[in-house]
């Protein structure tokens, strides 16, 4: 089974009339306000899929400030869960500075089926990953779900390009320990914090934390899949697109040429997933 764990998907209205949702949102406009921009809906992503040869995928929506617009997003994940439950797990967005309405909308989308909430961006929300009293809300929920976080990452090196936040390592070793217990997806490799599991210390603050492979090809040569077995072990990366910034088979066709053993690439590319949730991915 071929599950891609990070992929995001958008209601016609927003793809429709994207220029009224980048004047509500700094954020969205900064990476959809280009008409080029790609945005897809639920049936679009089933088509990927299909012509990917991929399972099951985790849709994300998107990091919203409005928690009004986080609601109307998550109304639309409801609805592709319910079209296609044995293809899409959906997440929820929200934005925790909304305080209790943001508790009430996580308990909604909880009950509606959505597994998870992501991709979170603090950045793009306008919170600190490491307040407590912000944060917090969204961790206590997933934990008491017994769900998981998808939290966006990248590194504070390189090159430029919309959407890079200055959630990068440092900010997100100091959430991970405040917040050591959530089960936790780091977008982009964690935006290379897996490098420094080399020192002992990050070791055992990350631990328990997942990495995806979304936008790979965008950001380091194919070596990085071996290079992160090795230092965190093939049981902790799972297989995402970022879809669809990257259609689905370039991201396949890179990791089948990077010479993993059959195990380890199976791991990555679907099983490490479905441990990561167990029943909840059936």
């Amino acid at each position: 089974m071929i599950i891609d764990v990070h992929t995001h998907i958008f209601p016609p209205d927003v793809m429709e009339r994207r220029e009224i949702y980048a004047k509500r949102d700094a954020s969205f406009n900064l990476i959809y306000g280009n008409p080029n921009a790609r945005m897809v809906t639920f049936e679009d992503l089933v088509a990927e899929m299909d012509e990917a040869g991929v399972d099951k995928s985790v849709a994300c929506g998107f990091p919203w400030k409005s928690i009004d617009l986080c609601r109307q997003h998550n109304d639309y994940m409801m609805d592709a869960i319910e079209a296609y439950p044995e293809r899409i797990i959906g997440l929820a967005t929200v934005n925790p500075v909304a305080g209790k309405a943001c508790d009430t909308e996580l308990g909604r989308c909880f009950d509606g089926g959505l597994r998870g909430v992501g991709e979170i961006s603090a950045d793009a929300q306008g919170f600190k990953l490491d307040d407590e009293s912000i944060t917090g809300r969204v961790v206590r929920a997933v934990e008491e779900a017994g769900l998981f976080l998808l939290l966006h990452a990248n590194e504070d090196v390189g090159h430029y390009y919309p959407g890079k936040t200055p959630t990068t390592p440092a900010p997100v070793y100091r959430f991970l320990e405040k917040f050591p217990d959530v089960t936790c997806v780091l977008a982009h490799w964690g935006g290379g914090i897996f490098f420094y599991e080399l020192m002992p210390e990050v070791a055992k603050i990350t631990s328990s934390v997942y990495y995806d492979t979304a936008a790979s090809p965008f950001l380091y040569r194919p070596d990085v899949y071996k290079v992160a077995v090795e230092v965190v072990g093939p049981g902790r990366i799972l297989f995402g697109t970022d879809y669809p910034l990257l259609r689905m088979r370039r991201h396949l066709d890179e990791l089948e040429r990077a010479g993993l053993s059959k195990g380890v690439l199976e791991g990555i590319l679907g099983r490490n997933a479905h441990a990561m949730m167990g029943h909840k991915f059936d």
